[in-house]
């Protein structure tokens, strides 16, 4: 690739890139001289899994990786005790040492599925941490001030909010950003509720003499509910270890307007691919099986992908609809989704329509809507579904 390739390639589905001038010249010293970027992400081992959400960010480490770089995955074991605050609304109580040192070995295991691990280092910042004493912690905060530190958006609304915030709290920023440092790195990566961090850890390499990393940020990636984030404490998530056909059956039940953000953060599909997908007549339901696809084979198999779609089929599309379904006939053309509800019968006002389609109970051609004011165009035969046992066929006439 060329260097403005490389750029595009690394930019795809990111937020923040600063500065794109700085990383512009790093990869074209490290074209001149063979020496590839020291490259970082890192992650406090606070959950046990790693679910879909934590990968878009992993993908920009793999992006490095195939470029050449070197891809440096920090696990934050020292950190992790400490509780990162990032939007949080409380003080985060710290995990054990043991606690860690699981979740550890279960990450280090986990980032493999992605990543090449002959081609990454991983790091443990309790390798430095653990060795500064008093004296090394008290310069290391000489370097950054009080006003900096309550910058920090999360920090400035519990204060506004007289929330407490907890001293040890404030050393999150700094030790995060001495990782930089120790690894001297030349880009660091982290999600958006990560920049903060990352600034530091770049203003930092300046105070040490280093030159400043770049920071690429990416978006966080909406849950099953297509509103919250991807958490597992809010149970709308898909873990990279999840069964091949349970992960199948997840990404089938995520919106249409959620499934083309999934395709931009956790495939290699190219945003122009993804713009001729969208201006095509295909089925959603198509487009959404091969996005299941795609996601199942980097973290099973092509094989297990192509299983997980034939038991999807047998068990819900085949078997899901009755043998006798009442039919109905209307003229060919295009109907608001909510009124033809009302129109056929299958519910008894349109405030219950959008009711049952805000709330996913409503599924047309077999795939869930979410759009009350959506537009269905009716053209041959198609089949809509409220509930679980409602079933209506429409033909036009």
């Amino acid at each position: 690739m060329t260097i403005d390739e490389q750029i595009a390639f690394i930019k795809k589905g990111a937020v923040d890139l600063i500065r794109e001038d700085d990383l512009r010249v790093k990869l074209e010293r490290a074209a001149k001289t063979g020496k590839p970027l020291r490259v970082k992400l890192g992650a406090d081992p606070t959950a046990p899994d790693i679910h879909l959400g934590h990968t878009v960010v992993i993908r920009k480490l793999k992006a490095f990786q195939e470029l050449g770089h070197t891809a440096i995955f920090l696990i934050g074991d020292f950190t992790g005790l400490i509780g990162d605050p990032s939007g949080k609304n409380a003080t985060r109580p710290p995990l054990s040492r043991e606690e860690i040192n699981a979740n550890a070995e279960t990450y280090k295991k986990q980032i493999f599925k992605l990543l090449d691990p002959e081609r990454t280092e991983i790091r443990f910042n309790s390798e430095w941490m653990d060795k500064f004493a008093a004296a090394d912690f008290v310069k290391l905060c000489s370097r950054v001030t009080v006003k900096q530190i309550l910058e920090r958006d999360d920090f400035e609304k519990r204060l506004r909010e007289e929330r407490p915030i907890s001293l040890h709290e404030l050393l999150y920023p700094l030790t995060q950003g001495f990782d930089s440092v120790a690894l001297e790195a030349d880009v660091e990566l982290g999600g958006t509720d990560q920049k903060f961090n990352l600034m530091v850890g770049r203003n930092l390499q300046r105070e040490y003499a280093q030159e400043p990393q770049v920071i690429l940020t990416t978006p966080l990636l909406e849950g099953l509910d297509g509103v919250q984030k991807m958490s597992k404490s809010l149970n709308n998530y898909i873990g990279i270890d999840e069964p091949a056909a349970e992960m199948f059956g997840k990404v089938m039940s995520v919106s249409d307007e959620l499934m083309w953000k999934y395709y931009e953060l956790l495939t290699d599909v190219t945003p122009p691919e993804i713009e001729q997908m969208k201006a095509s007549d295909e089925n959603p339901r198509n487009l959404k099986v091969r996005l299941a696809k795609m996601i199942i084979a980097d973290f099973h198999s092509k094989a297990a992908a192509d299983a997980a779609e034939a038991d999807f089929v047998a068990r819900f599309v085949k078997k899901e609809v009755p043998d006798e379904v009442e039919e109905q006939t209307l003229a060919a053309g295009s109907y608001n989704l909510a009124e033809l509800l009302l129109q056929t019968g299958l519910a008894p006002s349109k405030k219950e329509a959008k009711r049952l389609i805000e709330q996913g109970g409503v599924r047309v051609g077999g795939e869930k809507a979410s759009n009350a004011g959506a537009e269905i165009e009716l053209a041959g035969e198609l089949l809509l579904q409220v509930g679980k046992r409602r079933f209506l066929r429409l033909k036009t006439g």
